[in-house]
């Protein structure tokens, strides 16, 4: 899967998909796709990431309370 880094709008593979659908982990193991030569893996905070499109990450991939106020009523 690939996602865009916000900061410098490169994209990002993602290597661990079970980091980044993990709520309780905040960083997720990727590469830049930048040039020709593959990259080297390194670690990104997942906050840091959205989709290509400009959306943001859903929250229950970030969030690991996030249905805590709907479970409360």
């Amino acid at each position: 899967m690939f996602l865009k880094h916000s900061a410098t709008g490169k994209c990002v593979e993602v290597l661990s998909l079970g980091d980044l659908f993990n709520p309780k982990h905040a960083q997720l193991v990727g590469r830049f796709h930048a040039g020709e030569e593959l990259q080297d893996p390194e670690h990104f905070v997942k906050v840091d990431l959205e989709f290509p499109s400009g959306e943001a990450l859903p929250r229950c991939w970030l969030d690991a309370h996030y249905r805590d106020e709907t479970l409360k009523r």
